[in-house]
């Protein structure tokens, strides 16, 4: 069997890191940048700390903030459209999943237009030419969209949450500061990290994942476990910031080239019908879906549960160290205030059926370790519900 590893060409890590964008784009001859961010971010001058390197620096730049939490077909149609007007040769996405995964589908469609419609990127589309570079700068620790070769666009007309998969997307560069992650409230902190922990999990027991994605992955559940609560707890934690940070990024290196499974099935489905964030999503089906793939995990939830922190579990059966695997992450959710059922969330019952049919046809089921049906996924829905 032949496995792939595609990883982007350069990053930065550790507190002050953004200083290295303005000599990064002189090194690489680029002359205008398009900034890709959010209102929220630019509001509460997060975006600004870039912003403010490029004036200083003389780099020109024009600013793009219509984004979307869940980021549409519209955000990056008008995006383009804006990209092109700017005469911009470098793309800086400032932001969570959402602002970075709108550069990327801006960055494709700017240099493959015949994908103008978007829907038609969806899935591993047939792309002739690379993205326009893309320089990301993530502010939480969840989605690791700087180093994946993912993006997420909806599809507001279909209801629907398209992944799209395409090597050709990921960013030249990747800068992972704390600094620009301090301001995240304790809500999107404990969201984003247990998405986080989830593509580290997902991307463990996945079909495709082999010795050195689990390499990866293990090691991002480690570090989840050690820094998550304190970065939580104390917002202004700069080591639990950074280690969150690079927690991300490294469960980031394993899932995007080995894939997912149906927590993200699933999660996708609530964020297309509620538009309900994609890592309280996650963190909420989680302990939900491993209880179902646990018998097809073989060992591995016994390492899951070693690197979450449970003693003895070299003692333990198969039955004991998939439970405690499971309670692991349970114990962990709920110390940080994680919704634990869909009504918490505005799910309704009489919508389950239709969000297991998505979840069923969505680009993550075949990477789940354990053959799925739509029944079997609204069954896990149901137990999820109230």
């Amino acid at each position: 069997m032949v496995n792939r590893i595609v990883l982007n060409e350069t990053s930065y890590f550790g507190a002050g890191a953004i200083s290295v964008i303005t000599e990064e784009i002189a090194q690489r001859g680029f002359k205008k940048a398009f900034v890709v961010t959010d209102k929220d971010l630019i509001q509460f001058n997060v975006a600004q700390k870039v912003t403010k390197l490029l004036e200083t620096a003389g780099i020109p730049y024009e600013l793009y903030d219509n984004v979307k939490p869940n980021p549409t077909v519209e955000n990056v149609q008008t995006g383009v459209k804006s990209f092109k007007a700017s005469g911009a040769d470098v793309l800086i996405a400032i932001g969570g999943g959402s602002p970075i995964d709108t550069a990327k589908g801006i960055g494709m469609v700017a240099n493959n237009p015949e994908f103008a419609d978007i829907v038609s990127l969806e899935g591993v589309a047939a792309t002739k030419n690379r993205s326009v570079p893309i320089i990301a700068v993530p502010t939480t620790a969840g989605t690791a969209a700087e180093v994946t070769i993912n993006y997420v666009i909806t599809d507001e007309k279909s209801v629907k949450k398209m992944v799209c998969v395409d090597p050709k997307d990921i960013p030249v560069l990747a800068v992972v500061d704390p600094d620009m992650m301090a301001s995240m409230p304790k809500g999107l902190t404990a969201a984003t990290g247990m998405d986080a922990l989830t593509h580290a999990i997902e991307g463990y027991i996945t079909k495709g994942a082999w010795v050195l994605t689990d390499m990866f992955e293990l090691k991002a559940i480690e570090l989840i476990v050690k820094h998550l609560p304190k970065a939580v707890a104390e917002p202004g934690n700069v080591e639990a910031r950074d280690g969150m940070g690079t927690a991300q990024y490294i469960a980031g290196m394993g899932f995007s080239n080995v894939g997912l499974g149906i927590v993200h099935s699933m999660a996708h489905s609530l964020g297309a019908v509620y538009d309900t964030p994609h890592g309280v999503a996650n963190a909420l089906l989680l302990p939900y879906v491993m209880e179902y793939n646990a018998p097809s995990t073989g060992a591995k939830y016994r390492e899951i549960a070693r690197n979450l922190g449970v003693a003895n579990v070299d003692a333990m059966s198969a039955v004991e160290y998939r439970k405690a695997a499971v309670d692991a992450v349970i114990k962990l959710s709920q110390s940080i205030g994680i919704p634990q059922k869909l009504t918490e969330i505005g799910a309704k019952e009489e919508d389950l059926s239709k969000l297991a049919k998505m979840a069923l046809n969505d680009v993550c089921t075949p990477g789940n370790p354990r053959d799925t049906s739509e029944a079997e996924i609204l069954e896990i829905y149901r137990k999820a519900f109230k």
